[in-house]
């Protein structure tokens, strides 16, 4: 089996660079360190990545140089300071990353080019994850436009440039579970999630998550982003799902949870299990070709002259 386990990281600065202004920072920051070991015996041969601070617009885009090389300050909080990068990616996995998913109906292209921009939440989860590049990583963008369908043909386009290359692979999707933000100047000793709501809802999703019930908490996620403003809509756990198997055959590990800016931040693992956990509770459907949005894009149709 070539997918070896997932992961669902935080994508908020103040982990990897003022970590010590808050106790529930620096819990979430030194939780990695189990979260490594376990990584390291993972037997993993690459990182997958797919975070939801990496936007695009048209399509899917793959990072393909081999060692981005640049520094990057967050857009949100330019106080926090400059977040110096030396990576190792997996071009030839990029490739067949990306015509996997051309192959599935999507568009798709790689960047390689000095100075793109690496995003914050993939820079928190690479050097906290794999802080010595021993493992080189692709990273995927999160359209911000993709619906529940194209972003699951997206992660099945993941499971089949994984399958195709007998790679050894752990999968992360990095985001936030609530992601309603302080809008004004806090102190960060007195950082907390911003609504009791939304505390609600991300423990209930973890609580599923522990279980192994991934494909139940994918099937959950419309709900959740309307009751606690989930991150991007909570795409990254679509991607997720359908990258991994779109089912509950999982177990499920919590290193951290906490507030980080009022959004809600965890960092869990999840191994293929022999054994469902339980029966779906959930029944939609999962698209294995991406023929445009409500046939807007394409009508199924041929044409005639």
């Amino acid at each position: 089996m070539s997918l070896v386990c997932g992961f669902l990281s935080p994508c908020r600065p103040h982990i990897l660079l003022q970590a010590e202004a808050n106790p529930g920072w620096q819990r979430l920051h030194d939780a990695f360190a189990e979260a490594r070991l376990d990584l390291e015996k993972s037997g993993a041969e690459l990182l997958l990545l797919y975070s939801t601070q990496w936007p695009s617009v048209i399509g899917h885009q793959i990072q393909a140089d081999p060692e981005p090389k640049w520094n990057l300050v967050d857009q949100d909080f330019h106080a926090l300071g400059t977040m110096d990068y030396h990576l190792r990616m997996d071009p030839e996995f990029a490739e067949l990353y990306k015509d996997c998913a051309q192959a599935r109906g999507l568009t798709a292209r790689t960047v390689a080019y000095r100075g793109f921009p690496i995003d914050t939440g993939t820079l928190v989860a690479l050097k906290l994850l794999n802080p010595e590049n021993r493992i080189p990583a692709c990273v995927v963008s999160c359209n911000m436009y993709a619906d529940r369908q194209e972003t699951i043909v997206l992660g099945k386009a993941a499971r089949d440039a994984i399958d195709q290359s007998g790679k050894q692979t752990a999968v992360v999707a990095v985001t936030a579970l609530s992601n309603r933000m302080w809008t004004s100047f806090i102190n960060p000793a007195d950082d907390r999630i911003h609504s009791p709501k939304d505390e609600e809802w991300n423990l209930k999703l973890l609580e599923l998550l522990q279980d192994g019930r991934l494909e139940d908490v994918s099937q959950l996620a419309r709900q959740f982003s309307e009751e606690a403003h989930g991150d991007q809509k909570l795409k990254a756990i679509w991607w997720l799902a359908a990258a991994m198997g779109q089912h509950n055959r999982y177990t499920g590990h919590l290193y951290g949870y906490e507030p980080v800016w009022g959004t809600g931040q965890a960092l869990l693992r999840l191994n293929p299990a022999k054994q469902e956990t339980g029966t779906l509770e959930y029944d939609e459907d999962g698209a294995e070709h991406y023929q445009g949005d409500r046939s807007v894009l394409s009508s199924g149709q041929k044409q005639t002259s």
